[in-house]
């Protein structure tokens, strides 16, 4: 019987050859997966984020060969991405077991059984290991629906070179008024004190750098931003405009129209008198840009700005020291509070591997996440990640205080009225009226009364 089974596998092996052979001799692409690699339990991984490719395939890869199983990633193109993953697995024959979408589609796709409550096995879910406004914005409903993965918020970016240029020119004119000879060491210490202060804290600080420095040639305007993008204005009313909650899935949390974001407003409004930027023009590379060619002194930037920054300066375009800093509130009485977009990983609800696809979000979101910044320039919610870049500290620090996009379906267009209502104002619209009216729609949208 032993000599039957080994004569029989030898049969089988040399057909598998082969045939194997002759595919290749026909130009066929076949499963490179051997007959018994085929045997591992297999994860199917969905995500829509070209950029992280080289991520996500590298975690594939690394827990795969640690637990003996296979990981199949998928770089899925359709718009609808969440409706294909639905699609997916109620019609076709691998559903994605696990994926990746941002925190703001979640009511939707819990509510469609795609995004179950993590078991959170590890015990990771907790504030030792994430912050809380990444806990907030992978729960749903009370409970937890998936893992944060990496977060996406704005800083100030500033040309340090210009602001020590300034803080030198602020110690001489304070000699100047006194009428006093001043020893160069001496102004020098005045700067270097002026300094360590000078980063702004206001939007008030902002104006009087622009009031007060004489700035090189190079320099077109002192404080320039996207004004057209969301993602660039949000911090102005960040604190005051409330809409879901922290966990932003609260339909009775709703509040628009207050005093202080009209407030906030109104200065943002004020702005374009002093900084006249034409919003049809303006984009993010192009602000990005000027700064880099030394034209501006200060901006508002997401975490992808560092890392062109770095090969700027590499390749010799950039010639300034730069630094990032907390943004500037709006006023003395009057608090910034950024907005964020966190990316999660979610475990379908319908998948038969769940505890292994859950295992792989674990993986994914803590353990490789070291790994995260080197492979796709994004930066990981994970709290035990060590960047050599101290500047990663600010973002980190704005991430942490951000709010996060609502997930209620019936606020899907909340970021697309902010775009429009913030751009009314800066055109000159009147403020009031326009907070009261987009504070109207979402009542309506969300069916709450006042």
């Amino acid at each position: 019987m032993r000599k039957k089974l080994f004569a029989i596998l030898a049969l089988v092996i040399f057909l598998s050859v082969t045939f194997w052979g002759s595919t290749r001799e026909q130009g066929i692409e076949e499963d490179p997966m051997s007959f018994f690699e085929k045997k591992k339990e297999t994860i199917y991984f969905w995500y829509d984020d070209e950029s992280m490719s080289d991520y996500i395939k590298g975690a594939a890869v690394m827990f795969g060969e640690k637990y003996n199983v296979r990981i199949l990633p998928q770089l899925v193109s359709e718009s609808k991405y969440l409706e294909a993953i639905n699609y997916a697995t109620l019609y076709e024959e691998h559903m994605p077991d696990a994926y990746l979408i941002s925190n703001d589609s979640l009511e939707k796709a819990y509510l469609a059984g795609l995004a179950a409550p993590v078991t959170d096995l590890a015990n990771r879910m907790n504030t030792i290991h994430f912050p809380q406004v990444a806990l907030d914005a992978v729960t749903y409903n009370g409970k937890r629906v998936a893992y944060p993965l990496y977060f996406e918020t704005s800083v100030l970016l500033y040309n340090e070179t210009f602001l020590k240029e300034w803080s030198r020119q602020q110690a001489v004119r304070e000699a100047e008024e006194t009428e006093s000879v001043v020893d160069e060491s001496v102004l020098q210490a005045r700067a270097d004190e002026i300094l360590k202060v000078a980063v702004p804290q206001t939007i008030d600080d902002i104006l009087n750098v622009a009031d007060t420095f004489d700035p090189p040639e190079t320099v077109e305007g002192i404080f320039k931003w996207d004004v057209s993008d969301i993602f660039y204005n949000y911090y102005f009313i960040g604190n005051y405009m409330n809409v879901g909650g922290n966990t932003g899935d609260d339909p009775t949390q709703l509040n628009i129209n207050n005093p202080e974001a009209i407030s906030c407003l109104e200065i943002y409004k004020a702005l374009n008198e002093f900084f006249y930027i034409e919003s049809d023009k303006v984009t993010y590379e192009s602000v990005l840009q000027d700064f880099i060619e030394g034209k501006i002194m200060f901006t508002i930037v997401t975490t992808d700005a560092l890392a062109i920054l770095e090969q700027a300066q590499k390749e010799g375009e950039l010639i300034f020291d730069y630094g990032v800093a907390l943004l500037p509130d709006p006023g003395e009485e009057l608090e910034s509070r950024p907005l964020s977009v966190t990316g999660v990983v979610a475990v379908n609800g319908y998948s038969e591997n769940a505890k292994l696809a859950e295992e792989f979000a674990v993986y994914m979101t803590t353990d490789y996440a070291p790994r995260m910044y080197e492979r796709c320039g994004r930066l990981a919610a994970y709290h035990h990640v060590k960047y050599k870049n101290d500047l990663f500290t600010v973002f980190k620090q704005e991430y942490e205080r951000s709010v996060s996009l609502p997930k209620m379906i019936e606020t899907g267009n909340y970021w697309v009225q902010l775009e429009i209502l913030f751009s009314k104002v800066w055109n000159g619209g009147d403020v009031a009226e326009l907070v009261a009216e987009m504070a109207q729609k979402m009542n309506e949208q969300i069916h709450v009364k006042e």
